[in-house]
Formats: C-alpha cells, sequence, structure tokens
C-alpha cells in the first residue's frame, strides 16, 4: 500500500522532512518511491519556506491511490490540495499527562459511590432478606480463618 509520509532528517534537535511517497512496509527514514516536497517544523507558519510541495506530483500520487498519513493530510489540507482532516475528539489535550491521572482516579471514585448509593435508597423487602443470609456466611469464614492463622505465628517462633 502506498503512503505519502514524512520521512525524518536534520541533524540532532533539528528535524527537518522531506514528504515522501513509499510503500507503507518501508521503514520511515528508509526506502521510498519519490520526494515530493519537505516540512521545516522550526520554522513559524506565515513563512513560505516552512513547507514546500510538488503539487502535480502530489495529485497524481493521490489519483494513483497512495494514502496520506494524518499529519501529512494536514499539510496538504493547509494548502488546498485536499481536504483538510477532521479532527479528532480529544478534550484531555491540553490538560498535562500526571493531571490526566488525577482526574481520571478522582472521577473513579465518584462513579462508584453513585452506583454504591443507587441500591441504598431504593432497597426492596426480598432485597433485604437476601442480604442478610450473604452477609452471615462470610463472618464464618473469617472466623474459620482465624484459627488457621495462630498456627502460623507459632511456628515463626
Amino acid at each position: 500500500m502506498l503512503k505519502l509520509r514524512l520521512s525524518m532528517g536534520g541533524t540532532k534537535k533539528r528535524p527537518v522532512y522531506k514528504i515522501v511517497v513509499a510503500d507503507s512496509r518501508f521503514p520511515r527514514d528508509g526506502r521510498f518511491i519519490e520526494k515530493l516536497g519537505f516540512f521545516n517544523p522550526l520554522l513559524p507558519k506565515e513563512k513560505k519556506e516552512r513547507v514546500g510541495l510538488q503539487s502535480e506530483r502530489i495529485k497524481y500520487w493521490l489519483s494513483q491511490g497512495a494514502k496520506p498519513t494524518m499529519r501529512v493530510a494536514r499539510i496538504l489540507g493547509e494548502n488546498q490540495l485536499m481536504e483538510m482532516p477532521a479532527k479528532g475528539n480529544n478534550p484531555l489535550k491540553a490538560v498535562p499527562k500526571k493531571d490526566r491521572k488525577k482526574e481520571a482516579k478522582d472521577e473513579a471514585p465518584k462513579e462508584g459511590e453513585k452506583k454504591a448509593d443507587a441500591p441504598k435508597e431504593a432497597p426492596k423487602e426480598g432485597e433485604k432478606k437476601a442480604d442478610a443470609p450473604k452477609e452471615a456466611p462470610k463472618q464464618e469464614e473469617k472466623k474459620a480463618d482465624a484459627p488457621k492463622e495462630a498456627p502460623k505465628q507459632e511456628e515463626k517462633k
């Protein structure tokens, strides 16, 4: 399958990308069929030198069935060579990763509390009777476990 994708070049901490047509099985920076342009992410968005494209060749490869990656599709969309891809739905993108984890932990107990509150608010008489026998065997199991632990402690001494 043919892909229009970015191939990385440049030096350490100074990336420059080539926009190339390559088979999807080839390595990212490896063999490619044709170079179609370049992309320099270090330059400001207003500068023309940030992106260079060979529009005729890009249109040709798109007509041959080459599929652009998301980043290349955005670059081509900004240059009116194809439709701009739809934006994804990631509402947590602007939130730092550490805070995302905290928010997820905070939300989980809240959901659990809501679920636990619901049965307490509307218990039926049949459920109360059913709960009582369930609790009794649990207590018996705990009592049965307690003597087993005591001999283990004596063995350690």
